[in-house]
């Protein structure tokens, strides 16, 4: 019941100011700014049009992914798989990889060498809107 009392008072500014950044917005998918007010940053809503200190989100970890191709097999050729097999993926050497991060397509790369270490150079990166319409 407090919870309520305090969502209803004008001195709280933590829900009010994620609530008008949504309608700002105006979109299903939760972005930034809403993680950014949800975490009690009265400068966030103070100031308005400001960008959100994205401090608070640089450190997360994600995982970059590389995906060279796919293919499907049977569960009886996959147990005969043993040292020196070789499975044909179904992309074609010249085509771009695809670079995933936490499974989602962001990019296109090519595979470079820098160093005697493995390095990959973007071609093309995948719009949000492109991103966002996979998701749904």
């Amino acid at each position: 019941m407090s919870d309520e009392e305090n969502k209803d008072e004008t001195t709280s500014t933590e829900p009010e100011s994620g609530a008008s950044e949504n309608t700002q917005a105006k979109s299903d998918t939760v972005s930034v700014e809403d993680i950014a007010g949800d975490n009690g940053s009265d400068e966030s809503g103070s100031d308005g049009d400001a960008r959100p200190d994205l401090g608070l989100i640089l450190d997360i970890p994600v995982t970059l992914s590389l995906e060279l191709g796919s293919t499907t097999i049977n569960l009886g050729d996959l147990l005969k798989l043993n040292k020196g097999s070789v499975v044909a993926l179904e992309k074609e050497a010249s085509e771009p990889l695809d670079v995933k991060v936490n499974g989602t397509l962001i990019a296109f790369a090519e595979v470079v060498v820098i160093n005697d270490r493995y390095g990959i150079r973007l071609i093309d990166v995948v719009s949000e809107s492109e991103r966002l319409k996979k998701l749904s």
